[in-house]
């Protein structure tokens, strides 16, 4: 559904004609809070650490004030929205950098369990 809302998102930015006005708000959103629903459904099945967990619970609050941000561009909070995701995403970021939390490494940027002189490790 996910990519589906991507595609739609794709299709208004070819032939905006098609679709009802101001329906890009929902068409940007759409996708935004379903990647962030998917991500977390998708930490609960791998039953991450609790700290973890609380990392993508992080990532996909980003997403929902980014969503936010898309579906309500005039209102009054739509700043704080975009504020809001932007500083959830550099913190997303920071924390990968430092890594925390150290019970796993974040496979994203390429680390991997085992010894590192174990030439099997990450395969």
């Amino acid at each position: 559904m996910t990519l589906a809302g991507v595609g739609a998102l794709l299709l208004w930015d070819v032939s905006p004609g098609l679709f009802p006005g101001r329906a890009h708000d929902v068409l940007g959103a759409f996708p935004l809070a379903m990647i962030a629903f998917a991500y977390l459904v998708y930490q609960g099945a791998r039953r991450p650490a609790p700290l973890e967990f609380v990392k993508a619970i992080l990532l996909a609050a980003a997403f929902l004030f980014w969503a936010a941000n898309q579906l309500w561009p005039d209102s009054q909070r739509a700043t704080l929205f975009n504020d809001i995701a932007i500083a959830l995403f550099v913190l997303d970021v920071f924390l990968v950098m430092i890594g925390w939390p150290s019970t796993s490494p974040d496979e994203s940027f390429a680390e991997t369990w085992g010894d590192p002189g174990d030439r099997r490790a990450g395969e």
